[in-house]
C-alpha cells in the first residue's frame, strides 16, 4: 500500500459501500444484535464507508403477530443501542432495520448508526398489505412523518421520511434510506431524496424470494439508480428468516447509473459483504450535465428544501485501499461478447442509415472516397457499401481511390485494391507524387532538392493534395465526399484542417472511436456481413500498423508509427471517454487509468482482443501520454473540432460535434488540466 493521498479512493469522490447479509433469527435479537456486529467489524477492515443491512435485521421480519408483543419491541430497542455501543470504535455507517414505537404506534424502521451514534431514524412509507404480505397488520406507515424525534435511549434522535445523512468532512458522501415495498411504489422515497441531495440511495428489504424476483429487484434497483442518478445499494433478508410460508435468498445488489457494479450469492449459507466502490464524484457530474434532474427538482417543489440533512464526522484517513470496483479498459466496447455484438450491431447500423439519409438528401449519384488500406478508411469504405446495399444500387456507385504518396506502403496500397475488388466497387489510383513534388518546388521547400526534409509541411502538402482531388473528383463524378476521420483523431487533432482530411461532405465515422472501429471491422467478419475475400482482406488490414504513411520508412526499415508520436490509442480512448462523458479531473483519469492498465492479467477484457495486443501501462506512462492528451485536446486542437463537417453521434460515451456534445473555444488553453494533474500525483 502506498501513502501518497493521490491512491486514496475518497481522493477522487469513491465511497466504498456495502450490502450485507447475516445470518438472520426468528425473532432472536440478541443473534441477530452479534450477527450485526460481525459484520460491521468485516467491514471496517475492509475500509467500508456505508452497510446497508435488510429490512428488520434486528428485530427479524417473518415475526408476524410477535412484532406486536411488548418483549419484542423492547428487546428490538436494546439491540438498537447495543450495536451503536459495541460499534463506537469502527468507522463504516450502518443501516439496520429494526421494529421502534413511537406516539404508541409501531414502525419498521431503517436506523443510521454511526461512531457509537444513532444518526437519525427512518419509517417505512409503504406498507403491503397484499398477496403474502400483511404489514399494516403491524406497522404504522411513515408517510407525511416530517420534522420529528424519537427517543433512543437518552437521546432524542431525528424521525422522519425526510432525512438524508451527509458526512461533513467527505462531500461526496450524502445518502439516502427508504425500506422494501418503498422502491416498489410508483414514486419512491428515494426519488425525492436524491433529488434533496443524496447520492446513494439505500434500500432496507426483506422480500421473500419467488421465481423471477431476483430479476425484478435488479431491474428496479437498475432503473432507480439510472432515473435518479445515483447510486443503489440494495440488501435482502436471507438464511435464518423463518420459512413458515415463504423462503428467503440474500440477494443483494449495488447500482449505479443503470450499471449493476456488483451482486451477492444468492441462498448462501455464510454471511456475507458485498462491497463496491461507488463514484459519487461521477454522479455530480452527471446531475451537472442533466438539466432534466434539476427540473425534476424544481417539478417536485424542491425537496432540498423539506428535507433534513442530518451531518456527521466520518473522519477518513485517505489511506490507499485499493479499489473495489471494476474499470473499463475500453470504455466504448464491452467486455461481454453479448453486448459487445448488440452495440457493434447498433453502431453499424447508426452509420449506415445516417450515410443513407444524406446521400438521398443529396441527391448524390456517387460516394467519393480515399481507401488507404488503414483502419479508418476501411471501415468507412464498408459501410457505404452496405449503403448501396441498402438503397438498392449498385456498390460500383462508390467511387474508391487510392492516392499513393511518398511514404504509402506496399501492403497497405495492395490491401486497398483487394478491398475494393472484394467488395465490387470501382477503384482507382492517382499518384500524388508529381503534384506534390511540383508543389513543394514551387515553395523551395528543402526536399524538392533532395534533402529528407520530413516536417508539417511535407506532410500536409501530401495529405491536402489528396483531400484536393477528392473533392474535385466528387464535383466531376457527381457525388460527395466521404470523410473518415475518427473520434480519436478528432479528440487529438491528428488530422490536416481544412484541405486535408479534417474536411468532407459527410464525416460517417467522426463518433466512433478508433477502438470501437476495430471491434466494429471484427464483427462484420463475425456476422457475414460480407463474403469470405471481404472478409480476409479485412484481417490483414487488422493486423497492420496503424500509420499515416506520410514520411517514408528510416534506415532500419521502420515505418512512420501514430502511436509512437501521440501514445497507445487504448489510452487515448480512455483518456478521452472521461473527459468528454464525464468531466472527471485529470489526476481522477490517471487514478482510473492506473487501476485499469496497471496489469494486464487482472480485470477484464474483450474476448476479441489479441493476446498480442493486451498491454500494461505504469503511472508514469500513463501521466505521460495523458499530459499530451490534455494539451493538444484542450490548447491545440478545438479548431479542427469547430468546423467539423456533419456526421452521426454513435456512442452515449460522447461525441465532439460543436453542434451536438461538445461546444468548447478554438482559442482555449490546457493549463488548468495539466496543472491539476501534475499537482496531485506521486
Amino acid at each position: 500500500m502506498t501513502t501518497h493521498p493521490f491512491y486514496s479512493i475518497h481522493r477522487h469522490g469513491l465511497i466504498r459501500v456495502a450490502a450485507a447479509t447475516p445470518r438472520a433469527s426468528v425473532g432472536d435479537t440478541v443473534a441477530n444484535a452479534d450477527a450485526t456486529i460481525a459484520l460491521a467489524r468485516e467491514a471496517d477492515a475492509a475500509a467500508v464507508d456505508l452497510v446497508v443491512f435488510p429490512e428488520l435485521n434486528l428485530s427479524s421480519y417473518a415475526i408476524d403477530d410477535l412484532h406486536l408483543q411488548a418483549a419484542q419491541q423492547r428487546a428490538g430497542m436494546a439491540a438498537v443501542l447495543r450495536v451503536a455501543a459495541e460499534t463506537a470504535g469502527l468507522s463504516p455507517v450502518l443501516l439496520v432495520g429494526a421494529a421502534l414505537v413511537r406516539n404508541a404506534r409501531l414502525y419498521n424502521c431503517a436506523v443510521a448508526i454511526h461512531r457509537g451514534r444513532v444518526l437519525g431514524v427512518v419509517p417505512k412509507t409503504f406498507l403491503p398489505n397484499y398477496r403474502e404480505y400483511y404489514e399494516k397488520r403491524w406497522f404504522a406507515s411513515g408517510m407525511g412523518l416530517t420534522g420529528l424525534t424519537i427517543p433512543i435511549g437518552d437521546d432524542d434522535v431525528p424521525f422522519g421520511t425526510d432525512l438524508i445523512f451527509a458526512a461533513t468532512d467527505l462531500a461526496p458522501f450524502v445518502f439516502h434510506a427508504e425500506i422494501c415495498e418503498d422502491f416498489w411504489a410508483p414514486v419512491p422515497p428515494s426519488t425525492a431524496g436524491a433529488l434533496a441531495g443524496a447520492l446513494i440511495c439505500c434500500n432496507l428489504s426483506a422480500s421473500n424470494i419467488v421465481i423471477g424476483k431476483a430479476r425484478e429487484r435488479a431491474m428496479l434497483a437498475a432503473a432507480q439508480s439510472a432515473r435518479a442518478v445515483c447510486a443503489y445499494v440494495y440488501a435482502a433478508a436471507g438464511p435464518g428468516e423463518s420459512t413458515t410460508e415463504v423462503a428467503w435468498d440474500g440477494q443483494g445488489l449495488i447500482h449505479e447509473l443503470g450499471d449493476q457494479l456488483a451482486g451477492s450469492t444468492r441462498f448462501g449459507t455464510e454471511p456475507e459483504l458485498l462491497i463496491a466502490d461507488v463514484d459519487a464524484d461521477r454522479l455530480i457530474q452527471e446531475r451537472l450535465r442533466m438539466g432534466t434532474f434539476n427540473d425534476g427538482a424544481i417539478a417536485g417543489g424542491h425537496p432540498e428544501t423539506r428535507y433534513r440533512r442530518i451531518g456527521f464526522d466520518h473522519r477518513p484517513d485517505h489511506a490507499d485501499v485499493g479499489l473495489r470496483r471494476a474499470v473499463a479498459r475500453f470504455p466504448f466496447v464491452p467486455d461481454e461478447p453479448a453486448r459487445r455484438d448488440e452495440d457493434c450491431y447498433e453502431a453499424f447500423n447508426i452509420q449506415v442509415e445516417a450515410l443513407a439519409t444524406r446521400i438521398v438528401a443529396a441527391r448524390a449519384d456517387r460516394i467519393v472516397i480515399g481507401v488507404s488500406g488503414g483502419l479508418d478508411s476501411t471501415h468507412a469504405l464498408i459501410v457505404a457499401a452496405k449503403v448501396m446495399d441498402r438503397l438498392g444500387r449498385p456498390r460500383g456507385d462508390v467511387l474508391g481511390f487510392t492516392l499513393p504518396g511518398f511514404a504509402t506502403g506496399d501492403a497497405t496500397k495492395a490491401n486497398a485494391w483487394a478491398l475494393m475488388r472484394a467488395l465490387g466497387i470501382k477503384g482507382e489510383e492517382i499518384d500524388i507524387r508529381p503534384a506534390a513534388r511540383r508543389m513543394l518546388e514551387d515553395m523551395a521547400h528543402p526536399f524538392a532538392d533532395g534533402e529528407p526534409t520530413y516536417d508539417v509541411t511535407f506532410e500536409n502538402v501530401q495529405a491536402g493534395l489528396r483531400t484536393d482531388y477528392l473533392f474535385r473528383l466528387a464535383n466531376q463524378r457527381r457525388g460527395i465526399v466521404l470523410g473518415t476521420g475518427d473520434l480519436s483523431e478528432m479528440a487529438l487533432g491528428w488530422c490536416t484542417y481544412g484541405v486535408g482530411d479534417q474536411m468532407s461532405h459527410y464525416a460517417v465515422n467522426t463518433g466512433v472511436p478508433k477502438t470501437l472501429i476495430q471491434y466494429l471491422i471484427r464483427w462484420c467478419i463475425d456476422t457475414d456481413q460480407y463474403d469470405a475475400a471481404t472478409d480476409d482482406v479485412l484481417n490483414r488490414i487488422l493486423s497492420t500498423e496503424i500509420s499515416p504513411e506520410l514520411v517514408p520508412a528510416g534506415a532500419d526499415g521502420a515505418i512512420q508509427s501514430t502511436e509512437a508520436m501521440i501514445g497507445p490509442y487504448a489510452l487515448n480512448d480512455f483518456f478521452a471517454h472521461h473527459v468528454i462523458r464525464h468531466g472527471m479531473a485529470p489526476s481522477k483519469i490517471a487514478f482510473l487509468a492506473w487501476h485499469a492498465w496497471r496489469d494486464a492479467a487482472v480485470g477484464g477484457w474483450p474476448d476479441a482482443a489479441p493476446s498480442a495486443n493486451r498491454a500494461h501501462y505504469d503511472l508514469a506512462t500513463i501521466v505521460h501520454w495523458l499530459d499530451k492528451f490534455l494539451v493538444r485536446f484542450f490548447a491545440t486542437s478545438q479548431f479542427k473540432r469547430s468546423a467539423l463537417p456533419n456526421g452521426p453521434k454513435v456512442s452515449g460515451g460522447g461525441a465532439l460535434s460543436p453542434r451536438g456534445d461538445w461546444r468548447a473555444p478554438s482559442d482555449g488553453i490546457a493549463a488548468t488540466w495539466v496543472d491539476e494533474l501534475h499537482r496531485n500525483i506521486p
